[in-house]
């Protein structure tokens, strides 16, 4: 009796095991989508971290790029030369920076859409963009990161320096925009204030 038992019972223990297969399959790969899915994101989240990071770069460079007391000439009027890729940072603070001449009816424009600033922009022709290098002049970073920096207009703020010709020495509170960028990606934007006690101190 054992061995009819057997016979009827092969087919149907092939079958339970196909199906069992089958659906173990279609669970591992659900599950492989959900896994590639998960790590497109954390990649792309990843990318968007290295990409701030870099812009962060270029506009800390920027802001750097005006601290200690030499080049005040530089840090209060535009200079094309300070924008070439020869004008490296120094560790010891005496930098120029990449400051730009933007035409008045265009500053708006600058502040709000700096991704559409070109040098027809600009009063004195220079290059609208820095190339960020860091420390390092001669490492390049993989990103395309630039900044630049403009001398934010003092209309109405004259309360700040008012000392009558302390502005044409260079003396007072000097406010700046800093841009920077990665590639078309990302812009960002900071500000910042110097105080200066004028080009003759």
């Amino acid at each position: 009796m054992s061995l009819n038992t057997r016979k009827s019972q092969g087919g149907a223990v092939l079958l339970v095991s196909l199906v069992m297969l089958l659906v173990l399959t279609v669970l591992a790969v659900s599950s492989m989508r959900g896994v590639t899915l998960e790590s497109r994101i954390t990649a792309n989240r990843a990318q968007d971290m290295k990409t701030q990071n870099i812009a962060d770069a270029a506009l800390r460079e920027a802001e750097f790029r005006f601290y200690g007391p030499g080049n005040l000439a530089d840090k209060l009027e535009a200079n094309a030369a300070n924008c070439e890729t020869s004008n490296t940072i120094k560790l010891n603070g005496i930098n120029k920076p990449c400051l730009l001449e933007v035409e008045p009816d265009r500053r708006l424009a600058f502040v709000d859409q700096p991704q559409l600033i070109s040098a027809d922009d600009l009063s004195i022709t220079s290059k609208v963009w820095m190339p960020y290098r860091g420390t390092d002049p001669a490492a390049e970073t993989e990103a395309d990161a630039s900044y630049n920096s403009i001398l934010a207009d003092e209309t109405g703020n004259a309360a700040l320096n008012a000392e009558y010709g302390g502005r044409g020495e260079g003396n007072g509170t000097y406010f700046y925009l800093n841009n920077g960028k990665t590639g078309d990606a990302l812009y960002l934007q900071s500000t910042h204030a110097n105080i200066y006690l004028g080009l003759n101190n």
